[in-house]
């Protein structure tokens, strides 16, 4: 893990959900722009897995590795899944759904964090 990117991305979920809400409070339903939001944050969420599993395979292993990849696979699968039912939902609640699901992310970002800092590898 790349502490600097992790709090990157944590602040950059914090930035989307701001951004749901807003939309969500105008009243517009989730479309382009919420897609292209999310794109740019699980691109960068692959990059950030990709370099941590480089980095467990390398021996660099936190304390609980399991949780730690079950955290990561995480990461990768809230956002895309929070999308799908934003854009099925036609309201303007699309919005809301895609802050709950970057809310979640930046969570699971800080945690996987805090397991890689107890690897002792540095970040």
């Amino acid at each position: 893990m790349i502490s600097g990117v992790a709090l990157g991305l944590a602040a950059s979920c914090a930035a989307v959900a701001v951004f749901g809400l807003v939309t969500t409070v105008l009243g517009h339903p989730a479309g382009r722009t919420h897609a292209l939001a999310v794109g740019v944050l699980e691109a960068l969420l692959v990059l950030q897995a990709a370099v941590a599993g480089i980095r467990v395979l390398g021996g660099a292993r936190p304390p609980e590795t399991d949780t730690f990849l079950i955290y990561l696979l995480v990461s990768l699968c809230l956002l895309p899944i929070g999308l799908q039912f934003a854009q099925a939902e036609e309201s303007r609640w699309g919005g809301a759904v895609v802050a709950v699901a970057a809310v979640a992310t930046g969570v699971v970002v800080l945690r996987l964090l805090a397991l890689w800092a107890g690897t002792g590898a540095g970040v």
